[in-house]
């Protein structure tokens, strides 16, 4: 019992910190208020992997479960999350009712990871790709690692705003605007010549049910972030391959003569098995050993680094094997630390 107890109380201080109190009030009560002795309860405590945000992030999806029920207009739930108000006992009530009305639902929504897409992370692609066609002046054939449904695919389609400048397009109808910390990037719009996508299991913006899932991942509170996203799904249409990353990765490193390969990956590459990233650490330094002026290679990552705050903004180019940390995140990209070298 006091696994899932501390994972929920982990997860909500998280939330809390992410700027989701509601959220993390929720998460509190079934912390405190969640018993054994029904099966899906039972499912719950005694989960067999890791619970935490480190592992199978059960938290999450059952916070997921509830809120997709939400959207769906489950009434008891309807009545108790944003924009109403509801104390703790009337919260708990409609929650208890919700694990005992709709506990198939839960449980099948319990099989499947969480797939945020969060669309503020693109902040620090915009930026990234920025900096790198001031490097190197090169079209770019992209490739995302864990890009669920794409939305991060498109970045070059975004706009953001910051220090009093806009980058992107000056018509995109989705715009960021983080908090920065630092030098601007600098202005140099990319040109991107192709763009794909890798996902265990892709979601397809264009699909009822999978647009359900990525929105029931945010959090109930967040309007913005939700306005957001229902924006680049609109705007969505970059292919995502159902595969291994690192088995489809071996057939996007190829030289590409005139243009510079981005790979990248924001919050995915750190839930990746260990042999599965040394495997990708070492197929991405070979191509990159591989590598010349005319056909160059960068490696993005936004990832957790066991540093707070938020996450790493760390490349790699090559030729040259050049590794520059570049700043830091928050995880939703709500603000960014900027340290690049000017490029």
């Amino acid at each position: 019992m006091k696994r899932l107890r501390a994972a929920l109380a982990a997860q909500a201080a998280h939330c809390e910190a992410l700027g989701s109190p509601f959220t993390a009030r929720l998460l509190t009560l079934v912390a405190a208020r969640l018993h054994p002795g029904t099966p899906l309860a039972d499912r719950l405590f005694d989960w067999p992997g890791d619970l935490t945000s480190a592992g199978d992030s059960v938290s999450l999806r059952l916070a997921g479960a509830l809120h997709a029920l939400k959207l769906q207009g489950y009434a008891p739930l309807v009545a108790v999350y944003p924009p109403e108000q509801a104390d703790e006992d009337a919260l708990w009530s409609a929650i208890r009712t919700a694990l005992t009305e709709r506990a198939t639902f839960i449980d099948g929504w319990l099989d499947s990871p969480p797939q945020t897409n969060e669309v503020r992370r693109a902040a620090a692609l915009i930026a990234v790709g920025h900096w790198l066609t001031a490097r190197f002046g090169l079209p770019m054939v992209v490739s995302e690692l864990g890009a669920s449904a794409g939305l991060n695919l498109i970045w070059d389609r975004f706009a953001l705003e910051i220090g009093g400048r806009r980058l992107g397009p000056p018509d995109s109808p989705l715009v960021l605007q983080p908090v920065w910390s630092g030098p601007l990037p600098p202005d140099a719009r990319p040109e991107i010549a192709e763009r794909r996508g890798v996902d265990l299991n892709p979601l397809d913006p264009g699909n009822a049910d999978d647009r359900l899932r990525l929105n029931s991942y945010l959090w109930a509170d967040q309007t913005h972030r939700m306005a957001l996203t229902k924006t680049a799904m609109a705007m969505a249409d970059a292919p995502v391959d159902r595969a291994d990353a690192i088995d489809w990765l071996a057939g996007r490193l190829a030289p590409r003569p005139g243009q510079l390969r981005l790979i990248y990956s924001t919050v995915a590459w750190q839930y990746f098995p260990a042999a599965a990233r040394e495997t990708g650490t070492a197929m991405i330094e070979t191509a990159g050993a591989q590598s010349d002026t005319g056909s160059p290679l960068a490696w993005f990552r936004m990832e957790t680094d066991g540093t707070a705050p938020g996450a790493a903004l760390s490349l790699r180019l090559w030729p040259g094997n050049h590794e520059i940390a570049i700043g830091r995140a928050d995880f939703h990209g709500r603000w960014i630390t900027w340290t690049a070298p000017d490029a």
